[in-house]
């Protein structure tokens, strides 16, 4: 079974690095800041993200389940991406599990090794696995708020 999140010291601290990296417009594979407004108090919640792009599509995705960001996003369904001084306004969509697991698919076949604790899937699983992984990993399909 895979693990469950926990945010520790060590993970906060790395946020807060890559968020100080990200602000200052440092290019960071697909990462960016994804800003989205808190479900209960409204205030601005941020938090890194990988950003998944393909085809002029893009996506993005819960590797640690269903957490506060994504509950936010659900509620909210508008958000704000950063780097540097780029900020562009989203609309987003959830996915059901059998677009998700296309997506989860191609982002376990490029992420990073410490992430792969958090699925019960390996890369090179058949698409069926994915289907039951998507259950746990939010996925949400990104649009410029202008559309």
């Amino acid at each position: 079974m895979a693990n469950k999140f926990r945010a520790s010291f060590t993970t906060r601290a790395f946020n807060t690095i890559v968020t100080s990296l990200l602000r200052a417009g440092i290019k960071i594979g697909n990462m960016t800041l994804l800003t989205v407004r808190g479900r209960k108090t409204g205030q601005p919640r941020t938090t890194p993200v990988y950003i998944v792009e393909q085809e002029g599509q893009r996506w993005v995705s819960s590797p640690y389940g269903e957490v506060d960001w994504v509950r936010n996003l659900r509620a909210a369904r508008e958000a704000t991406l950063t780097r540097g001084s780029k900020i562009e306004q989203i609309v987003v969509t959830e996915l059901g599990t059998k677009e998700a697991a296309v997506i989860l698919k191609q982002i376990l076949g490029s992420a990073p090794s410490f992430l792969l604790k958090y699925y019960d899937v390996t890369p090179t699983a058949p698409l069926e696995e994915f289907e039951r992984e998507a259950v746990r990993h939010p996925t949400f399909s990104i649009q410029g708020a202008a559309h």
